[in-house]
């Protein structure tokens, strides 16, 4: 896995807001094919049949690719293109967002259709959260009931996420840590136990990390 880390979105979230009676809901989610991009839209257009608009952008491929989007009746460049814009200013790939909207009876004009889909984007991206796709790896850790605590105030310290426990004669930590950072985490574990901790490699995957923790 030698991919250079990408942005993606890390869940599918929503958020919405009132412009001049207009209702605007901006969704967003992380996808790996056209098709899924697709679907995406489908589904938002299916719980939202009865809406003015449902605008959208999306962007497939670690060198995007694929870029389409849509004003989905507005006025030509006032929606789909000020949403591909905000994904492009956030350098998002893998992902997918609709802005629905419901008109209030006041005309935004289009300055204000694009400042308003720009806003829907925008909140689609804060809530479904940009992250950073890294090579990562699973590893097994086998910790002695004595030693748990100790090792659990040092896991803190380190870029690694606990996915699991498992408690038996001993106890079995489940970690993901970015594949980068994997080898110095299994020495500062070994030191740190002298010895009596050392992860056990599993398999290596793509996963999306906050990306405030790469900036």
């Amino acid at each position: 896995m030698s991919a250079a880390p990408y942005k993606t979105l890390m869940q599918r979230a929503d958020d919405e807001f009132i412009v001049n009676k207009s209702r605007f809901i901006g969704y967003g989610a992380p996808v790996q094919t056209e098709e899924e991009a697709l679907a995406f839209l489908a589904e938002i257009r299916k719980k939202h049949q009865d809406a003015t608009h449902n605008c959208y952008a999306y962007i497939i491929g670690t060198n995007m690719g694929i870029m389409r989007y849509s004003d989905d009746g507005e006025p030509g460049g006032t929606a789909g293109m000020p949403i591909i814009e905000v994904m492009k200013a956030r350098g998002v790939t893998n992902a997918a967002v609709v802005v629905t909207r419901y008109f209030g009876g006041i005309l935004l004009g289009a300055g204000g259709l694009v400042r308003a889909y720009t806003q829907g984007a925008v909140v689609a991206l804060n809530a479904a959260q940009v992250g950073v796709m890294h090579p990562t790896q699973r590893v097994l850790v086998d910790v002695t009931y004595p030693m748990l605590g100790k090792v659990e105030h040092f896991l803190k310290s380190e870029p690694v996420i606990v996915e699991d426990k498992s408690f038996m004669d001993t106890i079995t930590l489940t970690i993901v840590v970015k594949t980068a950072d994997a080898e110095g985490f299994a020495s500062r574990l070994i030191t740190q136990t002298d010895g009596r901790c050392e992860p056990i490699p599993m398999e290596e995957f793509y996963m999306a990390w906050p990306e405030e923790e790469n900036a």
